[in-house]
């Protein structure tokens, strides 16, 4: 190219250094290499968290410095090794380049340790997202009712955070935004958080039941739509993908908040919610084979289907052929209705519920037993269905008919692979090893682990960015281009997306110790703290440009919405602040971490099970136990189980665990 100037965005690693020419080379992921001269106008900055706090606590250097104010600074900040982003311009003339670096942003404090591993850096980001959340809904209070709820929560809202003018209360966003509250009071112990949670869960069971005769089922209306003078239940779904139906997606997601909520709480109305629900997933949309014979005149080949009629209940009904044919709903089965039973609600209720009590009675015993029932089907199903047989399409199938045959023209998907579905499965997997591994089956485990493994892998070529970190969102499963990745919408990266890597690559280094886990997870933690917190709004941006840059048009510059509602976020708060300091941090770290939980004067448990997540056996134990304050004595296996024995006198009380890494 004769001339060109063009905006060059990297992150990687410093690999020479040179402050007196105002020079420095990093390598990136690709194995690209980029030497730079800082512009007479560049500037240099410490990351920053959501909570606007100077972080730059970097000495002054010592010895001889250059004699421009360019060097001094490479010299205060920078060190061969570490990770640093680059925003700069390369000029290109008559066939000769250079780069010229605007903006430096370090990521390292001066002990080296990345700054988003500080112990209090994900605790603050979801205190800041969580307060201005409350704030943006229901102004300057601390006391939260469900009328509030009822009045001001809304499921759209503006960058700013204020309502917009659709007046739509969505179920699953609302039990999403649930979720997020009570994840920041599990990890902050904020009781604004926890008060609010429990206002929206009574709004959630009062209001948004589905109406069904008996008290067998428990189904979740799509929302409730708001008028002057009314609120109107909104009963089939409006969502695009899902119009006209009872979608399982979101019936999955109803559960969500009320079962973090319920790992707090152990609140016994909400746990009776759940098992319904859960028992209207077996009875309406599981596609059972029971005894090698269909159940019900379904296809009888395992797994969830994803929609049933609003009628009928049945996911074969015709009905259900004529909504939108493109985008087919009868006896159809995705990613979604088979996977997301894991994260979005199963994990968290077998972590509450299991090891029952001695005296608990046969309703629940059962409850855990199907729980456990689903958990295996799916992860089974997972392994089983979802790989492609071909091994050189790295990508899982998403969308099936009844018996599992890929269906490759499905609406807006066709034959393309979504990235964070792909990360999700390599982060579910590895979870439910954990489980497995701890429970005794590692033969599972190592099945899981190693299908986790292979798509943590494929995904560093055909799903990251490796000049810039961060992973894109659609792409085709079998490239025309031949290339090893092939975009379908373009380059953008979405905010969920990211949440799934990070959490993939982290928990993956957790369980098999392999450094190249760790550093992905980084690269992605820091592609997500540079580029996807609104700092302005203390929010998260939906959607950005392959080189970090928002992009805040139409749908996309909404702070809540149906796609983005208090969950993902928080989620990662929650999950990397717990996956950092298991497995990251190591027992050298004194100042281990706390749960917080403050069980219901209803509670009916003799015993509070506290484990963060499937975690793997013998990473952590109880440290300390203190109800109001007060430290109480446990024994040492119930400190390496994970589990507090409660008296009366307990409910009603502000519990704090403390853990510890074990030592190995």
């Amino acid at each position: 190219m004769q001339r060109s100037i063009n905006k060059l965005a990297i992150l990687g690693k410093v690999v020479q250094l040179e402050p007196e020419r105002k020079s420095f080379t990093v390598r990136c992921r690709s194995a690209d290499e980029f030497t730079f001269e800082v512009a007479q106008s560049g500037y240099l900055q410490v990351l920053g968290n959501l909570d606007a706090l100077n972080r730059d606590t970097f000495p002054e250097p010592s010895g001889v410095l250059p004699d421009h104010q360019q060097g001094k600074t490479l010299k205060k900040y920078l060190r061969v090794g570490d990770l640093i982003f680059v925003e700069g311009v390369t000029y290109e003339n008559q066939n000769q380049s250079k780069h010229m670096a605007h903006a430096i942003v370090v990521l390292q404090g001066p002990d080296g340790k990345p700054l988003f591993e500080d112990p209090s850096w994900w605790l603050s980001q979801t205190s800041t997202m969580g307060d201005e959340w409350l704030i943006g809904l229901f102004g300057a209070t601390q006391t939260y009712t469900p009328d509030n709820f009822m009045a001001n929560y809304r499921t759209n809202l503006d960058i700013m955070g204020g309502s917009m003018d659709e007046r739509l209360q969505a179920t699953a966003t609302l039990s999403r935004y649930i979720y997020g509250l009570s994840s920041s009071y599990l990890l902050t112990g904020d009781e604004n958080f926890l008060s609010a949670a429990r206002a929206a869960v009574t709004y959630q069971m009062n209001e948004f039941r589905y109406p069904l005769s008996g008290n067998r089922h428990r189904l979740w209306i799509y929302g409730r739509r708001l008028s002057k003078s009314r609120s109107v239940p909104v009963l089939p779904s409006e969502n695009a993908d899902d119009n006209g139906t009872i979608a399982l997606y979101e019936q999955i997601y109803a559960l969500a908040g009320l079962t973090q909520y319920y790992r707090i709480t152990r609140d016994p109305i909400v746990l009776n919610e759940i098992r319904l629900t859960v028992q209207s997933f077996e009875d309406f949309f599981h596609d059972s084979n029971a005894e090698g014979k269909s159940v019900n005149g379904l296809p009888g080949k395992g797994g969830y289907f994803s929609h049933v009629d609003p009628l009928t209940f049945r996911p074969d009904s015709e009905r259900l052929d004529t909504i939108d044919p493109g985008r087919g709903k009868r006896l159809r089965k995705n990613w979604n209705s088979v996977g997301d039973h894991i994260p979005a609600y199963l994990v968290n209720l077998i972590i509450a519920l299991e090891p029952l009590d001695e005296d608990d009675p046969k309703e629940i015993r059962e409850f855990l037993d199907v729980c456990k029932k689903i958990l295996d089907e799916t992860s089974d199903l997972i392994m089983e269905k979802f790989p492609d047989p071909d091994k050189n399409v790295p990508y899982v199938r998403e969308r099936f008919f009844a018996d599992w045959t890929p269906e490759k023209d499905w609406g807006w998907q066709q034959d393309c692979a979504i990235v964070g579905h792909d990360l999700k499965i390599a982060w579910n997997l590895t979870r439910v090893a954990c489980y497995y591994l701890a429970t005794g089956n590692k033969a599972k485990a190592d099945r899981a682990v190693v299908l986790a493994e292979k798509l943590g892998k494929a995904m560093v070529t055909h799903g990251l960015d490796l000049l810039r970190s961060g992973c894109y969102d659609g792409v085709w499963r079998e490239p025309e281009s031949k290339l090893p990745i092939e975009t379908v919408w373009g380059t953008h990266k979405d905010f969920w997306q990211q949440e799934q890597g990070i959490l993939a690559y982290l928990i993956l280094y957790g369980y098999t110790g392999k450094p190249e886990y760790l550093e992905l997870g980084r690269e992605m933690a820091a592609f997500w703290n540079l580029h996807f917190l609104d700092r302005d709004n203390r929010g998260v941006f939906f959607r950005v440009q392959e080189d970090g840059s928002p992009i805040i048009e139409g749908a996309y510059s909404q702070k809540g919405g149906y796609p983005i509602a208090g969950y993902h976020s928080y989620e990662l708060n929650y999950l990397a602040h717990i996956y950092t300091r298991a497995y990251v941090t190591g027992p050298e770290d004194d100042q281990g971490f706390c749960l917080y939980f403050s069980p219901s004067e209803n509670a009916t448990q003799r015993s509070l099970n506290v484990l963060p997540d499937f975690v793997k056996p013998g990473a952590i134990e109880i440290d300390e136990v203190t109800v109001d304050g007060i430290p109480i004595e446990i024994d040492k296996k119930s400190k390496k189980a994970c589990n507090v024995p409660l008296k009366k006198s307990h409910l009603g009380r502000r519990i704090v665990v403390r853990y510890k890494n074990i030592k190995k």
